[in-house]
């Protein structure tokens, strides 16, 4: 099954394997994607759908090093050297639309942008900055409902410039400890107005932005990415977080999404998604269903053939095998990614990894 092509909305897909967005930190000049950035999406064209890294909506959520953005000309202009070159190709490419909120340090982020999260409170830990080495996270400033409303408008706006930009469709980050899981999850917000308090009211930004994009692209152009149970970034199980994402799950369900995207990443040791709460989700969302997280060929098949999933995201096995697909058909042995150049700058660990027969 995995082979097989895939209609997911008006979507129409080469097979069911999706290259999951991966943070590459290449956008080295004003976080404007390049003709490097265009190459290594261009070698994984094959794929059925490819996930660009997170891109930044706002200056705001430009929280590390040398991620790209997608808020201005430049960076549509960027971007559309990286959606022809994979169209180019045949293939189809979404791009990953995430918000850092308080996962930042201000070193990184262009003048007069702000560090912004549903609370005050500073993410612990550190982080890279070019310009000052190892960081404390900045602290964040507590939202407005002003606040709010301009960061649903910019994911809006962004979603608007990737249509122009060439994309065929948008996916709202909402998982890993970003932005809009930092509204989700109650270890984050303590808000206890509208937007916190309740698991209805940390659900609403997301929905909020969910139907803003909609209502500018189209909701089969909108996907989601999702991460119960995720750890990173000061994140984790809460009580009744079943509940609250299977509530989320149906409301979103009713807004006729290109798909939802559910990230397990237990097998990098963090806690398992419950596999009722994976059922679950999947019975709520009325279309295309997306499952990541250490899935090789044959456990993918296997999760295709139990109808746990319409369709497989890989992340590190395409970042280091641009050439995957034919890989996983043959059966062949896998390139070993470089961790070492996962984040640096050039074309090392990037778009240097060889193909099958080279």
């Amino acid at each position: 099954m995995l082979f097989e092509p895939f209609a997911a909305r008006k979507l129409h897909l080469a097979n069911r394997i999706v290259m999951a967005p991966m943070t590459r930190s290449r956008a080295v000049e004003a976080n404007t994607p390049n003709a490097l950035m265009a190459d290594y999406y261009a070698q994984r064209a094959t794929a059925g759908l490819l996930i660009t890294e997170g891109v930044s909506p706002s200056p705001n959520g430009l929280g590390y090093a040398r991620i790209p953005g997608l808020f201005n000309a430049a960076q549509v202009q960027g971007w559309r050297l990286v959606t022809d070159a994979v169209h180019a190709r045949g293939g189809k490419i979404v791009v990953q639309l995430m918000h850092t909120g308080r996962v930042t340090h201000a070193a990184n982020l262009p003048a007069g942008a702000e560090t912004l999260s549903p609370t005050d409170t500073a993410l612990t830990g550190e982080m890279w900055t070019d310009a000052q080495g190892m960081q404390p996270h900045t602290k964040p400033r507590a939202m407005t409902e002003a606040d709010i409303a301009a960061a649903v408008a910019e994911y809006a706006h962004s979603a608007t410039l990737a249509i122009e930009a060439g994309f065929d469709g948008v996916e709202l980050h909402a998982a890993n400890g970003y932005l809009m899981e930092q509204f989700l999850n109650a270890n984050i917000n303590t808000r206890s107005d509208s937007y916190g308090g309740s698991a209805a009211a940390r659900n609403r930004f997301t929905l909020d932005v969910a139907r803003a994009s909609c209502a500018a692209i189209g909701a089969e152009r909108v996907g989601i990415r999702l991460s119960p149970y995720g750890v990173f970034n000061g994140s984790g199980a809460f009580a009744e977080v079943d509940a609250q994402y299977l509530a989320l799950v149906q409301d979103l369900s009713t807004l006729g999404l290109l798909y939802v995207h559910l990230l397990d990443h237990s097998a990098m040791g963090t806690p398992p998604v419950p596999a009722a709460l994976k059922s679950g989700m999947r019975s709520a969302f009325a279309g295309p269903f997306m499952l990541a997280g250490g899935y090789g060929g044959a456990s993918a098949e296997q999760a295709l053939a139990a109808n746990q999933a319409d369709l497989i995201a890989f992340g590190r096995p395409f970042l280091a095998n641009p050439d995957l697909v034919a890989r996983l058909q043959a059966n062949a042995a896998l390139n070993a990614p470089d961790m070492s150049t996962f984040y640096t700058p050039g074309p090392k660990g990037y778009t240097d990894y060889p193909s099958l027969g080279a």
